[in-house]
């Protein structure tokens, strides 16, 4: 296949500019002059690839306004002017680093590619930043690579790209623009005359759970100590006695995270703290942390539940911290009181919240400095392993926890209960803070402006069309598979209310897809740490996202505004074309 000349692509591209992207094709430069040209390359010591002169002498770049035309995530084409400064600039940080990648030993290919910036090298677009942090370069050297297309990032290493020159990315952006096919992973659109780019997401239509690997996987058991072998006659009629040496270790310090909730029963608790029936029973502490850190856990907290007195206590094992979340201890200290101590490091925390509201003033808040450093004779500064690095917290802890009982009547000792197996399960956590006075109305939303269509259309026309588009992204990515939320979006169509009681059916298909998401990010992670292969990949983590994204956005749109829910749920629409389906029902509803 013949690849067709920068002044024929050019021709394509303009062509597609003026009839589909008039205000794009108007930031369009003149040709750059010869004489400009040569002075460049003059100033640079080096001459400029005949694909990039072609290209200049169509346009010197663009002019750097809103619309501008764009390749994609590689920004704008630079001018004769952009690319001497962004050369220059480059090179002068290239310098600097020359004498630690002579260490490296690259030949003169390798240099063309792997080294910061070689002299032999031009940028010829400014990335999304429109500055000289990224975009596309050329190699100048003559050589193999002369006229080779890079790509630069200005936190990662360069590479040289499939395009063996500038001709060939002209011709491509062409085709994109033409066939509304992907240029670089971005699909180029034209909407009210300007050239805008998208992302065409994709998602698995069956994302493997890593809560069913979770449910298929069997709670561990505790070691039982090993009994010593009895005393056994050798044939001479000699005994052989096996002793086992046991030293005299240092009793662990328990101060796990602990909510205590005043006036309420147990079982109310575990309910208020969202356990999952399922997993419940009696477990001793090491049981409970046994099972938290194993895979039949999922990667959620699991909590053991008793009483102290006229209070019932929780604790954490496992999983991210919970006693800290506002939305948590509102759901504990409903019509109650509920004190929480929680120890992170250096600090060590008591919070009181009263009916869901906070009392900051008996709260208490300790910092404790770091110990684990120690100074040597000869001055140099020497960290201690296998010592507790804030001895100071632990002191705290103790220290606070004793004031409880003088505060609050509070009479816990938490030694005491590691062995007692106490009633306890895993949690569904409740899902995160939803304030809507913490997010203003939008007034933009990828390059679209949102503010206008509020502007123009009435409430009740506004809140149909965005129904509409909250029902495609359910379908896009799955989430209208879920009986709950199909029957929320059933009584959305019909412009009925939708309930989201606490611990309902649509709320807890809420929290599973937030556990299913945040199960596959950290079964990626461990698997990265120990050098495995996860039994999730990205792409499940992915598709979990998306459908945790858009349950989100489902949630925007029953409790939020319709304004700021529009912008949760467009700014999450996975079909790059979703502005065609917003015009669309915008027209059904007569919009104007």
């Amino acid at each position: 296949m013949i690849t067709p000349s920068v002044d024929e692509s050019w021709g394509r591209i303009e062509a597609w500019l003026a009839q589909y992207a008039p205000a794009s094709h108007a930031g369009l430069r003149p040709p750059a002059l010869p004489q400009d040209i040569q002075e460049a390359e003059r100033r640079l010591g080096l001459t400029f690839p005949p694909d990039l002169k072609e290209s200049l002498l169509r346009h010197d770049g663009v002019e750097l306004q809103d619309g501008t035309p764009q390749l994609g995530y590689y920004g704008p084409l630079s001018g004769v002017a952009d690319i001497v400064s962004s050369t220059e600039f480059l090179r002068d940080i290239g310098e600097d680093l020359a004498e630690d990648e002579a260490e490296y030993g690259y030949d003169e290919d390798e240099n063309d590619e792997l080294a910061y910036w070689p002299h032999e090298r031009l940028l010829v677009t400014l990335g999304i930043g429109w500055q000289s942090s990224d975009g596309l370069f050329l190699a100048c050297r003559p050589g193999p690579n002369h006229g080779r297309v890079g790509r630069y990032f200005d936190e990662d290493a360069p590479s040289f790209t499939p395009w063996p020159g500038l001709r060939h990315v002209l011709a491509d952006y062409a085709t994109a623009l033409e066939t509304g096919t992907p240029f670089n992973g971005r699909t180029p659109l034209a909407f009210q005359g300007v050239l805008i780019w998208e992302d065409e997401t994709a998602t698995v239509p069956e994302p493997v759970s890593p809560l069913a690997l979770a449910a298929e996987a069997v709670e561990p058991e505790p070691e039982r100590p090993v009994e010593a072998a009895p005393s056994t006659p050798r044939p001479d009629g000699a005994y052989v006695a096996i002793t086992f040496m046991q030293t005299d270790a240092e009793p662990e310090i328990v101060q796990p995270d602990v909510v205590f909730v005043h006036g309420i029963a147990p079982a109310e608790l575990a309910q208020r703290l969202g356990t999952i029936p399922a997993t419940a029973r009696p477990r001793s502490r090491e049981e409970a942390r046994l099972s938290a850190g194993a895979p039949w856990a999922g990667h959620r907290p699991m909590v053991r539940i008793g009483t102290a007195g006229s209070w019932s206590y929780a604790t954490q094992e496992g999983g991210d911290p919970q006693f800290g979340r506002p939305e948590l201890l509102r759901r504990l200290s409903k019509d109650t009181r509920a004190v929480t101590l929680t120890k992170r490091g250096p600090q060590v925390r008591v919070s009181l919240v009263e009916d869901g509201a906070p009392r900051p003033d008996a709260g208490r808040e300790v910092d404790s400095p770091r110990e684990d450093y120690r100074t040597g004779p000869d001055g140099q500064e020497y960290q201690v392993l296998y010592v507790d690095p804030w001895p100071g917290s632990t002191a705290a802890y103790a220290h606070l926890l004793a004031g409880l009982e003088e505060a609050y009547g509070i009479a816990w000792r938490p030694e005491e209960d590691v062995e007692e197996p106490l009633a306890s399960a895993l949690l569904l956590p409740v899902l995160d803070e939803h304030d809507a006075s913490a997010r203003p109305e939008p007034s933009w939303v990828r390059d679209f402006d949102l503010g206008e269509l509020v502007a123009r259309t009435t409430p009740e026309q506004l809140r149909a069309v965005i129904a509409g588009q909250l029902v495609r992204l359910a379908a896009e990515t799955g989430i209208d598979t879920y009986p709950e939320v199909s029957r929320a979006l059933e009584r959305i169509g019909r412009d009925e209310p939708v309930e989201l009681p606490a611990d309902g059916p649509l709320e807890l298909r809420m929290r599973t897809l937030a556990a299913e998401t945040h199960a596959a990010r950290k079964t990626l992670d461990a698997a990265r740490y120990r050098c495995e292969e996860s039994p999730v990949t990205q792409a499940d983590f992915s598709a979990w996202a998306l459908r945790d994204g858009a349950a989100r956005a489902l949630r925007d749109f029953v409790l939020l505004p319709t304004p700021t829910a529009a912008a949760s749920i467009l700014h999450q629409r996975l079909s790059a074309r979703w502005r065609d389906d917003l015009m669309a029902d915008l027209a059904e509803q007569g919009a104007p």
